[in-house]
C-alpha cells in the first residue's frame, strides 16, 4: 500500500494553482493530483507544468464530485491516506503534517483543518443551523482542508457518497453513520484573494445551499430512524 496522496479539486484557478502546488512541494514530498473540474482557463496546463498529475473528467462534477474522483484514484492505487485542499490558496500547506499526525496517532479516521474565524456572516448562520439540526459539533463544517485514512477513503469513494452535492455536512453525516472518528485540527487559513466562494458567493446561493442541505439532513434522519426500528 502506498502512503499519501494530495488531492486538489480546481475550476478556473489559473491565477493561484502554481503557487498552491509550489507551497505543497515546499511542505511535503507527497505526490499531488489535481482534478480539473471543467476549467475554461489554463488551470490544468499550469498544474501539469508544475509537476502535478492532472485528471480532466469529461463532465462537470462539482467540488465534491472532483474530490470523490481523487479519492477513487487513490483507492484504486492503494494509497492509505489522502489530503484534500483547495486550489484558491486559502489553505496553507504547512499544516498538512498536523492533519496527518492525527491519523498516524490513530486518533481519527478523518481530520478536518478548522479555522472558524474565516466565517462570514452568511457562513456563520449556515454553520449554526447545521450544528443544531445535525448534532454535529464541529466549529468549521465547510472546510475542504481534510485528511482521510484508508477506511474513510473506501467509504467516501463508494456509491452512497456519490449522491452528495457538497463535501461538508453530507460527508460528515455519512462518516458518522459509519462510525468513523472525526477530529478537528486547528489551523490558520488565508482569506480568498480571487473570485467568490462557490457556496457563499451571495445570500441567494447560501439560501439554496442551506435548503438542499436541510433536506439532506431530514433524509438522513428518516433513513437512520428506519434502520433503528
Amino acid at each position: 500500500m502506498q502512503d499519501t496522496l494530495i488531492v486538489i479539486p480546481a475550476k478556473n484557478e489559473a491565477a493561484t494553482i502554481s503557487g498552491v502546488i509550489a507551497e505543497v512541494r515546499a511542505a511535503t514530498s507527497l505526490p499531488l493530483l489535481l482534478v480539473d473540474d471543467g476549467s475554461a482557463d489554463d488551470t490544468a496546463k499550469i498544474a501539469r507544468a508544475a509537476g502535478a498529475i492532472v485528471l480532466t473528467p469529461p463532465l462537470h462534477l462539482g467540488a465534491w464530485g472532483a474530490i470523490q474522483t481523487g479519492l477513487r484514484y487513490a483507492l484504486e492505487r492503494d494509497y492509505r491516506r489522502v489530503v484534500t485542499l483547495d486550489a484558491d490558496g486559502q489553505h496553507e500547506a504547512r499544516w498538512i503534517p498536523d492533519l496527518l499526525a492525527v491519523l498516524d496517532g490513530d486518533a481519527a479516521d478523518l481530520a478536518i483543518g478548522a479555522f472558524p474565524e474565516r466565517g462570514s456572516a452568511a457562513r456563520q448562520v449556515a454553520w449554526a443551523l447545521f450544528r443544531r439540526i445535525t448534532g454535529l459539533g464541529f466549529e468549521d463544517l465547510t472546510s475542504g482542508f481534510r485528511a482521510y485514512n484508508a477506511k474513510a477513503i473506501a467509504l467516501l469513494a463508494g456509491e452512497e457518497a456519490t449522491l452528495l452535492d457538497y463535501q461538508d455536512v453530507g460527508v460528515l453525516l455519512l462518516a458518522r453513520s459509519a462510525k468513523l472518528r472525526i477530529v478537528e485540527v486547528p489551523v490558520k487559513m488565508r482569506l480568498r484573494t480571487t473570485g467568490p466562494s462557490r457556496i457563499f458567493s451571495s445570500w441567494w446561493v447560501v439560501t439554496k445551499y442551506m435548503l438542499e442541505t436541510v433536506l439532506l439532513c431530514f433524509a438522513h434522519w428518516n433513513r437512520t430512524g428506519r434502520q433503528r426500528t
